[in-house]
């Protein structure tokens, strides 16, 4: 028997799995199984507690479908909570697949430095585009939509509607993700601006499929916004379980601050 803790952070919720005494992982079938909502745990993902040698702890963050991602926003605020508890500390360095973030416990919200956006196409990676931002580009798929794309660690893809409840996100979320032009999938994150420096965003997640929330793709959406001239570089992201705050500060870093709570404990 193994321990858990359930997490979720905005309703984008995890089982995160203190593994620093063996360092095991479990194979893409088990980490499925454990999410499956009607025979496993029930998630969007699990994050796994590791030792590091480049920071205090490191954490791995698999998809429900048992990829693994890079990073995810939700789940760090989350993985540093379970971390810190019991502790005195109030800031973290964590090491994880999109490099060495810094977590900051403001009382029962988290701050997390998220970093600098990558807007370089090669490096989000969208192919057939070069070295260039992809700001307002054209995207056939089913209809015409205009694509920004956002690299937080992980691909993003940003597009602005009218309204985000008129989009059937069951059919076109997938079509975006296994598009060609992403050679590692993508994120799609499809935003409608609802007042000044307020977005509200619908995610359809790489590996996950829909879910109340993505931290990073909150990131990308607030930078999407800006270089589309849609907002400052401060904004509030309304998502379909909570509200994140996203502030792109003059260091060129990205500041996501939201809640993150613990759901229940067991056993598998």
């Amino acid at each position: 028997m193994r321990n858990f803790e359930k997490w979720q952070g905005c309703g984008n919720d995890f089982v995160i799995i203190d593994v620093r005494g063996n360092g095991l992982i479990d194979s893409a079938e088990k980490i499925s199984s454990l999410c499956d909502r009607h025979f496993g745990i029930g998630a969007d993902g699990v994050i796994y507690v590791l030792n590091s040698d480049a920071a205090e702890v490191r954490m791995r963050i698999f998809n429900a479908d048992g990829s693994e991602a890079e990073m995810c926003g939700n789940g760090i605020r989350c993985f540093a909570k379970f971390v810190l508890r019991g502790t005195d500390k109030k800031i973290l360095n964590v090491e994880t697949g999109a490099g060495i973030l810094t977590v900051n416990l403001r009382g029962e919200l988290v701050e997390v430095d998220m970093g600098e956006p990558i807007l370089a196409a090669d490096k989000i990676p969208v192919t057939g585009y070069g070295k260039n931002k992809i700001i307002g580009e054209p995207l056939n798929v089913d209809e015409n939509f205009k694509m920004t794309c956002v690299s937080m660690g992980n691909p993003h893809c940003v597009i602005f509607v009218d309204d985000v409840n008129k989009i059937d996100l069951p059919t076109i979320g997938p079509k975006i993700e296994r598009h060609e032009i992403f050679p590692r999938k993508v994120n799609a994150e499809f935003v409608q601006v609802i007042g000044k420096n307020k977005l509200r965003m619908r995610v359809w997640e790489r590996g996950s499929g829909i879910t109340y929330a993505c931290g990073t793709g909150a990131c990308a959406t607030a930078v999407a916004a800006n270089l589309n001239a849609l907002a400052d570089k401060s904004v509030e992201v309304v998502l379909d379980g909570g509200t994140l705050k996203i502030d792109w500060r003059n260091d060129n870093h990205i500041y996501m601050t939201g809640a993150a709570d613990k759901v229940f404990d067991g056993k598998f």
